[in-house]
C-alpha cells in the first residue's frame, strides 16, 4: 500500500513539474479571424436549426388552415 502511494505521489509531482508556469502565445490575424468565423458559424447553425425546427411546422399548419379556409369560401354561393 505504501509503495503504491509513493509511486502515485512521485508521478503526480513529475506531472506538476512538466507543466510550464507561463505560456506565451500569439494568435495572428489569420488564426483569429478563422476562430471568430467558426464561432459565428457555430451559433448561426444552432440558431437556424432552432428556427427551422419551429418555423416549418408552423408554416405547414398555416398552409393547411389557409387551404381549409379557401375550401369553405368555394362552397358558399357568390352574392351578386
Amino acid at each position: 500500500m505504501k509503495h503504491t502511494r509513493t509511486v502515485v505521489l512521485l508521478l503526480a509531482g513529475l506531472c506538476l513539474l512538466a507543466v510550464p508556469g507561463r505560456a506565451d502565445a500569439y494568435i495572428g490575424p489569420g488564426a483569429g479571424i478563422t476562430v471568430l468565423g467558426t464561432v459565428v458559424a457555430f451559433f448561426a447553425a444552432i440558431f437556424f436549426a432552432i428556427v427551422g425546427f419551429v418555423w416549418y411546422p408552423i408554416k405547414r399548419l398555416l398552409r393547411v388552415l389557409k387551404s381549409k379556409n379557401a375550401g369553405r369560401e368555394e362552397d358558399q354561393p357568390a352574392i351578386p
